[in-house]
């Protein structure tokens, strides 16, 4: 659970980092790192990306409503 959260926000630290290298051609993870290049950056955009595809496993999990209507049979 706490995995998934993290992962979460940030892929939605990504996403919205993403929104603004789009609409205002900023990067706020290279102004902070001191450009896209540097380690720091890259270690960044890394981990996003890894966030990214673990929350991609959470579209494929049941979810808890759905796993206790699979085991009533009242």
């Amino acid at each position: 659970m706490f995995l998934d959260k993290l992962a979460l926000s940030l892929a939605i630290i990504g996403g919205l980092n993403w929104g603004t290298i789009g609409l205002f051609n900023f990067d706020l993870v290279a102004l902070i790192c001191g450009g896209s290049g540097t380690w720091l950056a890259r270690t960044i955009y890394a981990l996003v990306g890894i966030a990214a595809i673990w929350c991609v496993t959470l579209l494929f999990r049941p979810t808890d409503h759905q796993h206790n209507s699979q085991t009533y049979h009242g």
